[in-house]
């Protein structure tokens, strides 16, 4: 197959890639399953989250990353090498050109690993782009204008606030809060105020289904299962919305926080700029309800939720590998 450029969100929860011409190609868990004995791989991404909590004790299936950064190099780099392969096959005559999503606040040693990481894995050349400037580009924001430009991008791992204006960062925050953790704050209430264990998936469950970033006069409820703390016997209650709106607020509180530090360090100029056109919230996180309603009353400034916001970073990809030379000299980092 002579696929050339690939662009890769390499996100702490999903991974998806963009390939030109084709759109988006692959949309799976950032999951590895790993054989404890043989040290070998066996399974990425759809395959390895179905294992996740069901392994026997000489199979581990983990997340390589974390708080959008490598946290396990040679298992990022065996998936990396999987979904490299699963859009432009095994064999090839052609290397591909890869570009990576990475987040604002990584250090030159995350990026170097994560550009090392690629090229072992079958690249022939990888470049990594902030996922602010991505998140913005596959949102329509005009960021080579000489006016500012706000997105927050809320992942699995991080919420990434940025102002942005003549194709650069002017300011940015990189918070380590982000889908996970509001799925972790979930847990830790429904423990603490009913005495009933549940795990990840459902608390992501109840997340989508009733979650919302304000209190909701006509409440939901959902009924929900999991161990008794008590018994240690199954039991199913049922919880309202309310209470996940209760439960995440520490949270919501971190990601207020970053956007108000990113605001405070903003040039006058581009904090009006701001205020007339708004914030724009990108990244999975963005669809818990009511949340660009939460930023909008607590900033007073208006908020609003891009276009299939989940796909904006890896969109932002395409439109880069689209206008590669363009791009190389002002965004693009590569070492």
């Amino acid at each position: 197959m002579w696929i050339k450029k690939i662009g890769i969100d390499l996100g702490t929860a999903n991974t998806l890639v963009f390939v030109p011409g084709k759109g988006i190609v692959s949309n799976e868990p950032s999951v590895v399953a790993v054989s404890m004995t043989e040290n070998r791989v066996l399974a990425v991404g759809n395959e390895a989250k179905e294992m996740l909590g069901r392994t026997p004790d000489a199979i581990t299936a983990t997340r390589p990353l974390k708080d959008g950064v490598i946290a396990d190099y040679r298992i990022t780099e065996a998936m990396l090498k999987y979904f490299i392969n699963k859009v432009s096959g095994r064999i090839r005559f052609v290397r591909p050109e890869v570009m990576i999503s990475v987040p604002a606040g990584i250090t030159s040693t995350e990026r170097r690993a994560v550009v090392d990481a690629a090229i072992r894995a079958g690249a022939k050349a990888a470049y990594v782009v902030k996922e602010p400037i991505l998140a913005a580009i596959g949102a329509d924001i005009p960021i080579q204008n000489a006016q500012g430009n706000m997105i927050i991008d809320i992942g699995g791992g991080t919420s990434e606030v940025a102002v942005m204006s003549l194709g650069g960062i002017v300011s940015a925050h990189s918070a380590r809060v982000g889908g996970d953790k509001f799925d972790q704050a979930i847990i830790d209430y429904i423990k603490r105020k009913h005495g009933l264990v549940v795990g990840d998936r459902t608390a992501e469950e109840i997340k989508i289904k009733i979650g919302s970033a304000i209190a909701q006069v006509k409440e939901e409820h959902m009924e929900i299962k999991g161990r008794d703390l008590g018994g240690g016997l199954p039991k199913i209650i049922k919880i309202s919305s309310n209470e996940i709106t209760e439960a995440l607020q520490d949270e919501l509180r971190e990601v207020i926080n970053a956007i108000k530090k990113v605001l405070q360090e903003t040039p006058p100029e581009l904090a009006a700029d701001i205020i007339d056109k708004g914030m724009i919230l990108s990244g999975g996180g963005a669809l818990l309800r009511n949340l660009d309603q939460l930023i909008s009353k607590t900033i007073n400034v208006p908020c609003y939720v891009a276009d299939d916001p989940l796909f904006c970073v890896v969109k932002g990809t395409g439109k880069i590998l689209d206008n590669l030379d363009m791009y190389k000299k002002t965004i693009m980092m590569n070492k």
